[in-house]
């Protein structure tokens, strides 16, 4: 009687780490698809609405943009401390801790030069975001407490502090009612492109990719990363200091996702308020694993996560199809992405009854 088994790969073939990510999106789509009948919408205008809302007009790639600058940056925030193997699934709460910490400075700390605020706000952020994630890191490595609890959790924290300041002591009189704060002044507004909302936080995350690329590759802390993310008490045997990365990759994995939080706020709201994010945090998440830590596959994901973002509010504003929608289409991605990890981590052989 034949048998299946199931055999550890030590190399995964690059054919197959190209071809899995391709078809884990294929699946996805297609599972989609029969959501969409179950709305009583057809896949096919639905595929056609999200292409032409996206990238039908000048106005649909420049809002693509604008979705894929945070994820880029997320991207990399989360793709750095997976690649030690540490789960940072906090960056939606450090995005809106940097926020809050940017906010703070252009509240308390105004200085009426361009350059000046905004490098004092894009120090509160990455200091804000460095101690949040800092906290998760330093749990893990004292006390081996679970980093995916630990960050989840500091997620609802700093969404309902931010929540705080701007129903409460922050809230502008002159909102009508409505959780923001009052609107920033110019010299605490990032240069926008164009007559576009595209802003200059583009260029940081291009910025920020070539550093990650240089650091994982080229560098001895980036090495340190490697060997820890491979074999953690091989990095212990070889005298590579545990707890001083975990606390420090966390660190920098949360100061790089709460600029992406003083971006949305200084580049696109000019203001502070309730909801900014679209779960961008949650998002990064799918595009480092469909990326495969790549740091130049995170910029193509975070494209194509941006094109179904805008795609998405297209489809709910002409097929009056829900949020909630789209919102499954990107988890079914990322369902079928951590499945597709099975096959280029095993493979199955099938003997037949006499053993070979």
């Amino acid at each position: 009687m034949p048998r299946l088994i199931i055999e550890r790969r030590f190399k995964t073939p690059l054919v197959l780490n190209i071809i899995l990510p391709l078809v884990s999106i294929a699946l996805a789509l297609l599972v989609s698809s029969f959501l969409l009948l179950a709305l009583d919408v057809s896949p096919v205008k639905a595929l056609k609405g999200i292409i032409n809302g996206a990238l039908g007009s000048w106005y649909g790639v420049s809002e693509v943009l604008v979705k894929a600058t945070p994820l880029i940056i997320c991207g990399v925030a989360v793709a750095l401390a997976f690649m030690m193997k540490v789960w940072n699934i906090g960056a939606e709460g450090q995005i809106y801790l940097g926020a809050l910490a940017s906010a703070a400075a252009v509240r308390y700390f105004p200085v009426d030069n361009m350059l000046v605020m905004l490098t004092i706000m894009a120090v509160a952020a990455i200091l804000a975001g460095a101690f949040w994630g800092g906290i998760a890191g330093y749990l893990k490595a004292r006390w081996n407490v679970n980093e995916i609890i630990t960050t989840l959790m500091l997620n609802y924290v700093a969404i309902h502090l931010v929540d705080y300041f701007v129903y409460g002591p922050w809230r502008d009189p002159s909102s009508l009612g409505f959780p923001m704060t009052a609107p920033f002044p110019d010299f605490a507004r990032l240069p926008t492109f164009g007559g576009t909302r595209v802003h200059a936080w583009i260029f940081l995350a291009l910025i920020l990719v070539v550093l990650y690329r240089v650091i994982i590759r080229w560098t001895r802390w980036g090495f340190e990363i490697r060997v820890i993310g491979e074999n953690q008490r091989a990095a212990l045997y070889a005298g590579i200091p545990y707890m001083k990365n975990v606390v420090l990759v966390m660190a920098v994995s949360g100061a790089l996702a709460a600029l992406a939080g003083m971006g949305e706020i200084a580049g696109l709201q000019g203001r502070l308020q309730h909801g900014f994010s679209p779960g961008y945090g949650y998002t990064a998440i799918i595009v480092a694993w469909l990326a495969r830590l790549n740091p130049w596959g995170t910029v193509i994901v975070s494209i194509f996560m941006g094109i179904i973002m805008v795609g998405g509010e297209t489809l709910q504003v002409i097929m009056r199809l829900p949020l909630a929608s789209v919102q499954v289409i990107q988890g079914l991605i990322l369902l079928f992405v951590l499945g597709s990890e099975f096959f280029r981590n095993y493979k199955i052989r099938i003997l037949s009854g006499d053993g070979q």
